[in-house]
């Protein structure tokens, strides 16, 4: 089966629903309170309980992985967001707000605990690195610029006060990604029957890849930290004007759109785990020129935070696709779909203790929260630098073994 035929279909399926998120997500807060009448603090509450509860859902895609084929899992996942965001027009009270809010996130979760596994499964026996990784540069590339150019355009939904109609586009784009997803090929092969080889208890002897896991939670939160902190420390901190923030951002996700090829291509000589721990480095620097600019001079402050913006953008550029190709090269071929569910928890850890690291350091000094998020950076980069042994010749054997 030609890898096109599947990747086309797929690729517009992510653009479709990545627009829609974004385009969400400058009203994701302000929705609720301006429809509901309930106060950010409850609504923010209220959101941050629906994204505990839906923790438990990698551990089920775990469990099931083997029975459900990970195409069918995502269009399962597209369908509980896009009912989700239809059903936010009857949430007029806290309960209701909590029901949606669960629904979306468990979607959520479902989506991205099993949408890698369907990129890990167009690759063929025995593939090219390069290609493999060109892929996942690809999707992340698609990703980044789908969901930014909603976000711009979701500046426009704040400032005419369009919050329902972009509730119902947000649905829509989830129902229209899943059909997009029905096109996409399906695999033809049969299911294994019985239970999966291994569980839960071999995975947790897997020191390399539970070491992998703990490395890419420190990496995801150098990831998701600048979006959290940089706007807080640009103007609170910082001499900067306020206006900078958006552009930084801006900048930030323009590289992220548009690089991640150019990335794995400059990347090729290292192996995976030694591009991770490229990418470490590169954010150790990010963090202490971060935690130095409150030492520079507001004359050359703007330039300053653009020069430093480039090594986190350059992290992030080569974290992206290794450590996605890398998590699913190094999982045991015949558990691989429960490995790749459970590694989705690195993000989900990160998302949750980021605020508070930063808020919590935040309060010690302002420059705290930066020479923190480097010290552990540090010592994820080098766990990942002695992991290139093992992680290597694991994905020399899994290039040999096919999946079945």
């Amino acid at each position: 089966m030609p890898e096109r035929r599947r990747l086309i279909p797929l690729a517009c399926a992510l653009a479709v629903d990545m627009f829609g998120s974004g385009l969400f997500l400058p009203v994701s807060l302000l929705y609720f309170t301006e429809v509901t009448g309930l106060s950010l603090g409850t609504v923010g509450l209220l959101l941050s309980a629906a994204a505990v509860a839906s923790l438990p859902v990698p551990l089920l895609v775990g469990h099931v992985a083997h029975r459900l084929r990970p195409l069918d899992r995502v269009i399962v996942a597209q369908v509980v967001q896009g009912a989700a965001f239809a059903a936010y027009g009857w949430a007029h009270s806290a309960a209701g707000v909590l029901t949606v809010a669960v629904l979306a996130s468990v979607g959520q979760r479902l989506f991205w605990s099993s949408f890698f596994s369907v990129v890990a499964g167009l690759a063929e026996p025995g593939e090219d690195r390069q290609r493999t990784d060109r892929r996942y540069a690809l999707t992340g590339m698609i990703q980044m610029a789908s969901m930014g150019a909603g976000t711009l355009l979701g500046g426009l939904v704040v400032a005419y006060g369009w919050y329902q109609p972009v509730v119902l586009f947000n649905a829509a784009t989830f129902l229209l990604s899943g059909a997009l997803l029905l096109v996409v090929p399906r695999d033809r092969r049969a299911l294994p029957e019985g239970p999966a080889p291994g569980g839960y208890r071999t995975m947790l002897r897997d020191r390399p890849y539970l070491l992998l896991i703990a490395v890419n939670s420190v990496f995801a939160l150098c990831s998701v930290f600048i979006g959290i902190a940089l706007p807080v420390y640009l103007i609170e901190a910082l001499p900067a004007p306020d206006w900078l923030v958006g552009p930084l951002l801006a900048a930030n996700t323009v590289l992220l759109a548009s690089g991640q090829a150019l990335a794995v291509r400059l990347v090729r000589p290292l192996s995976r785990p030694r591009g991770l721990a490229l990418a470490g480095v590169l954010w150790v620097v990010w963090a202490l020129l971060y935690a130095a600019a409150i030492r520079v001079p507001a004359a050359a402050l703007v330039p300053y935070l653009l020069v430093g913006l480039i090594f986190f953008a350059a992290a992030d550029l080569v974290h992206a696709p290794l450590s996605n190709a890398l998590s699913a090269a190094a999982a045991p071929p015949g558990q691989r779909d429960r490995y790749l569910a459970i590694y989705q928890y690195c993000f989900a850890f990160a998302s949750i203790l980021a605020p508070a690291f930063f808020t919590t350091l935040y309060a010690r000094g302002p420059a705290v929260p930066w020479l923190a998020l480097a010290a552990v950076t540090a010592v994820a980069t080098v766990v990942v630098h002695a992991l290139n042994g093992p992680l290597t010749a694991r994905e020399d054997a899994g290039r040999r073994t096919p999946v079945g």
